[in-house]
Formats: structure tokens, sequence, C-alpha cells
């Protein structure tokens, strides 16, 4: 369970023989590329090519169809579904611009709607023969305003408006000397109203048959997406093969090109046995600490487990940080199962879990995982009497039986059972910070810099009494001396916790940023006061935010009590028998919802940032990914 080693390469091939020398590359599937940024005129191609294949197919997508509807997909060549694409965005694109011109028709129609048919062709025919004619709109109480002089014939007078036609023996530039300010001009249509008309109807039936056409087009959806991988795959060898750097100059034709990259030391061997083969000459050294080096993890097949959710939380760690997919995975299905926090639930996960076992598709990992997580639900469940939010009374003696007194409120009662899930989960927190500064401590073992973890690590044992005192209970846990003082060897216990503080504290100040001279760590230790006491503040802060997964399942019980007393006098009454399943589903159902939105926001937090502050993680790694055919 570690990070692969890698070994940092430079390779020189001939100009030459650059494409043949990178599908061989490609094949031996083993070279991580240092960023490249390519530029031909090939490479803008298969990207203006492979951004409209995802047009197309997001346009295809858009048309929704029955889910009983099956449609047979039909296979196209590279060719063929780089034409079916273009076809599909020209559809689109041609249905955008008749939508538009159907506005703008409507927009016209509506303001000769009270003129009624307008045709600018009759009027020019009358503008032919010497008789000018202009369209106005006036206030109806300002017609009479007219001059008479002025020839005016009136359309009509709706709204208090009126609508005349002004007629003039000339050519009229500007507003007659006769006619108000308030009337005001009516721009002619560039057709008639009811060419208008009948170009809408004929853009409507270009619409529908384009609809059609869109909707066959969902036929050929898989072939869209195999050209598009094929896309992908050309533009990422175009992209090395246009960005390589080659021994060119301006009068001077390239021999040479070469490449940098990252090899696992694992696959050093064939990397080897490849340069040797293909006449290339390479070096091999180990990577500097500002080098981008990947990230490639090497565990065994159930810590891989994990792999599905880190992927889709898309973190990696960085090459010189910790691979901690183990714990990580161990505390995430604890975390998982507690706030569920239901045996019912866990059984329903782990069914979904093995039915995407059986699945095609979709990952087998994906499904051991959640069949995992499954099971992990169902063993805190039992532990605490936990089933679909029963009461203890209501359930069958042996789960009563199964479940662990110190957490089970079904034998210690509510009260106590709550209070020991508190001081479980402070438990969880002080063992997996623990384990962050323990690893600490074994990086620096050869140096003063892990006395600063050990201090750490014990400030972090110390704040722990503190957070029962403040949080669980102050009686039982005093600061001071009392009558419920615990003593160890004749010491009060909190005398103990909280010199393990002050003493975690002065190796944390002294050691904390050694680098080879303790005054230097000590005064850059002073400079950063504020910080370094807020550490403290951080530290009970981190511990106590483990509470949260007791918080979240005593929120979830309590939504499936509350939908269980709804849903229970139902299942009294025959006729509302069918109301209380479809009640204690959708209840049921929407409290499992809320729970993954919980593990999401709060069992991937407290690994991904309360654990990795303590291990100085973040997650800054790229994923180990080579040159290879897909």
């Amino acid at each position: 369970m570690a990070i692969v080693k890698m070994k940092k390469v430079s390779m020189v091939i001939l100009n030459s023989d650059k494409e043949n020398s990178l599908k061989q590359l490609r094949k031996a599937g083993v070279l991580h590329l240092e960023a490249i940024e390519g530029n031909s005129v090939e490479l803008t191609a298969f990207r203006e090519s492979s951004a409209e294949t995802d047009k197309a197919v997001s346009i295809i997508d858009e048309v929704k169809v029955d889910k009983k509807t099956k449609i047979s997909q039909v296979k196209l060549d590279k060719e063929e579904a780089k034409l079916k694409a273009k076809q599909i965005v020209e559809f689109s694109e041609r249905k955008k611009s008749l939508y538009d011109a159907i506005n703008s028709n409507t927009q016209e129609l509506a303001r000769f709607e009270k003129w009624g048919k307008v045709d600018p062709a009759q009027l020019e025919a009358f503008a032919e023969k010497g008789i000018y004619l202009y369209l106005y709109e006036i206030p109806a109480e300002k017609y009479s305003l007219i001059a008479e002089d002025c020839k005016t014939i009136l359309v009509n007078t709706i709204n208090k408006t009126a609508r005349f036609v002004h007629v003039s023996e000339t050519p009229v530039e500007e507003r007659p000397e006769g006619i108000p300010a308030e009337a005001f001009a009516v721009p002619l249509p560039e057709v008639s109203t009811d060419k208008l008309l009948e170009n809408n109807r004929l853009s409507r039936q270009e619409i529908e048959h384009i609809d059609k056409e869109i909707f066959d087009s969902k036929k050929y959806r898989d072939a869209l997406l195999a050209y598009k991988k094929s896309l992908l795959v050309d533009i990422e060898f175009e992209n090395v093969y246009s960005g390589m750097e080659t021994d060119a100059t301006e009068n001077v034709e390239a021999k040479l090109a070469w490449l940098t990259g990252y090899v696992p030391v694992d696959s050093m061997e064939t990397f080897k046995k490849v340069c040797a083969e293909n006449g290339w000459a390479y070096v091999a050294s180990d990577p500097c600490e500002d080098d981008p080096v990947p990230t490639k993890l090497k565990n065994n097949p159930i810590v891989r487990l994990i792999y599905p959710l880190t992927s889709f939380l898309d973190v990696t760690p960085g090459y010189n940080e910790y691979d901690i997919s183990s714990w990580f995975l161990l505390f995430f299905c604890l975390f998982f199962a507690m706030i569920f926090g239901d045996g019912g639930y866990g059984a329903l996960i782990t069914l979904a879990g093995i039915a995407l076992l059986f699945k095609r598709g979709i990952s087998k990992s994906l499904g051991a995982f959640v069949t995992l997580l499954g099971l992990c639900t169902i063993g805190w469940g039992a532990a605490t009497c936990t089933w679909f939010g029963m009461a203890a009374e209501k359930l069958p003696s042996s789960l009563v039986d199964l479940s662990i007194a110190p957490i089970s409120a079904a034998k210690v009662g509510s009260d106590v059972a709550n209070t020991n899930q508190k001081i479980f989960c402070f438990v969880l927190a002080i063992i997996q910070l623990s384990v962050a500064h323990i690893k600490g401590i074994f990086r620096n073992i050869r140096g003063p810099k892990a006395l600063g973890d050990l201090g750490a690590l014990l400030q972090l044992w110390g704040m722990f009494y503190v957070v029962m005192n403040m949080v669980v209970d102050a009686f039982k846990y005093p600061l001071g001396i009392t009558p419920q003082t615990i003593y160890v060897a004749s010491v009060p216990l909190s005398y103990i916790a909280l010199g393990v503080l002050g003493i975690g504290f002065a190796l944390n100040f002294t050691f904390a940023n050694y680098n080879g001279s303790v005054k230097d760590s000590v005064l850059e230790s002073c400079k950063n006061i504020i910080s370094v006491l807020l550490g403290i503040v951080n530290v009970f802060s981190d511990i106590v935010s483990y509470i949260r997964l007791w918080a979240v399942a005593l929120a979830g019980a309590a939504i499936s009590n509350t939908v269980n007393t709804m849903a229970g006098p139902m299942f009294g009454k025959l006729y509302l028998l069918i109301f209380g399943v479809v009640l204690l589903c959708f209840g049921h159902g929407l409290n499992m919802i809320l729970n993954l939105l919980s593990v999401i926001v709060h069992g991937v937090r407290l690994n991904t940032l309360e654990f990795s502050q303590h291990l100085g993680m973040s997650w800054s790694g790229t994923k180990y990914s080579p040159f290879s055919e897909k």
C-alpha cells in the first residue's frame, strides 16, 4: 500500500520516424508525459469535430423518449459519423433561425393586427401612379387637429387610437405640416401580412420536419459516442505529435525530437525494452522536488474498493504525500454506517450493491464497494438495535440480543446510549487523528522534527480530556479536583491530561518548523504566534467535529420514527393501507437520500479535511495517466 516510485525520463527519437515512434510508445503504455500543448491544422480540426460531436449528442439527448421505446442503434464509420454530427448541428441551428423568424414575423403581425391586411406591394403600385400613401397612428381625441388641407383616410379607431392613411401627390420625406406632432408614422412591413402568416406556416412545417429528423438521429447516438472516443485518441496523439520539441532552427530542418515524462519503477524494464527495439535514446533520473510527478497507487484488491469514491471526488494524493487509501476505506465505511445508522437501510444498500455486481456496464468494484458499505451499515444497525426506526419492543428479541449494551438504547436506554455514542465519536477522532501524527513521526523519525509531530500527538491526547469535560460530562470528567476525580498513580487524571497538553504544545512550538536549527524553528513559531495559539483551538474543534456522526444519525432516526408514527395508524384500516405503504416508501426513501448527502458532506469531509490536515496533505496530486492505446 504505497505510492509507486517514479523515474523522470527524457527520450530522443528521429524526427523522420516520429509518427511510428509515437505509435510504438503508445502501444507500450507506460510513459506519463509532461504537459504538452500542440498546435497544428489537424489538431484544430479534431478538436472542432469533437466539439461538434458533443453538441450533436446533447441535441439528440434533449429529445425525450418513452422508457418503453427501444431504439435500435445503427453503426457508422468515422466519416459517416462526422457528417451525421454536422447535419444534426445544422438542423439545430436551422431550427433556431426558424424560431427567430417566427418571433420576428409574429411581432410584425401584432404591430399590424388592428390595421387589417397590409401589403407594401400595393402601396408601391399606387406610388407608381402618383398616389403616395403613408400610415399613421394618433390619439383619437387629437385626430381632429389634422389640418383640413391634409388628405387623410380614417381606417379605424380602436382603444382610443385612431389609425389613418395620409394621401399625398408627391413623395413625403418628413412629417407634413398639417399633421400634429402627436401622430407617429407606422413603418411598413417588408412583406405583406398575408406573406408573414404564410412564412410562419412554412417555418412551423419545416420545424416539424427537423424534429422528426433529430428524433430519427437518436439511432446514431452510440455511433457518435464511439466517434467521439476515437477523436479523443486522435487529439491526444496529434497533440503530442505536434507539440514535441525538436532541434529545428529557422533554416535547418529538424532531425531529432524529444519527450519528457515519468515511468513507474516497476515499468522501467518494459520501457527500456521498447527503447532498445526502436533505437530510441533515453536518460532516466529521480524526479526533483518541484517536478510535476504523477501519482500511481498500488494497493491490494480490498483497498482498491475505495477507488470509485476517490475517482468520483477527483482527489489524488501528491507524489510526496501519503497513500491513505486503506485508512480512507476503513474510516469511511465506519462513518457511512454511523451516518445511515440503520440496519434496515443497510440491508437495502447491500441488495443494491449486489444488483450492481450483476449489472452490465457498471464497474464490479463499485458494486463491491456499495455492498461493503451496506454490510457495515447492517453491522452498526445491529449493534445499536436500529431497524427502519422501529421501537425496540416491536422488534424480535433476537435482534435486541444482537445489540451491544453501551451503545444500544434497547439495553441501556436512549440517554445512556446517546452519551456513549458521543464518546465513541470522540474515540474515533482520537484514533484517526493519532494515526495522522504517528505517520508524521515515522516520516521524520531521523530528525528533531519528529518531536514536533510527537508534540502535536500529545496535544491531541490532552485535548481529548478537555473535550470530554466540555462536551460530554463536566461532572464525570472535571478539570480540577472533585470527589469524582480519577487518579492514576496518585495523580489526578485531569492534571495528567493538562500536563500532556502543555508538554505537547511546548514540543510542537519548538520543533514544528525545524529545518536545521532549533533557534530558527522557535523564531518561526514566535512570528506566527497567533496561528500557533489558534492551532490549539483547531485541535479542540477537529475532535468535536466528529460528533457530527452522532448528530446526523440522530436526525435520521428522528425522521424514521416520524414516518413510522404517521404511517402506523393507516395500517389499521384497509382503505388506507396503500397510502400507508406509499408514505413509508416515500419517507424512508427521502431519509436515505438525505443520509447519502450527509455522507458526502460529513463522511468525506472528516477524511479529506480534518484527517488530511493533520497529515499535512493537500490532495494536490495528478493521477498517473500514461500515453497509451485506449
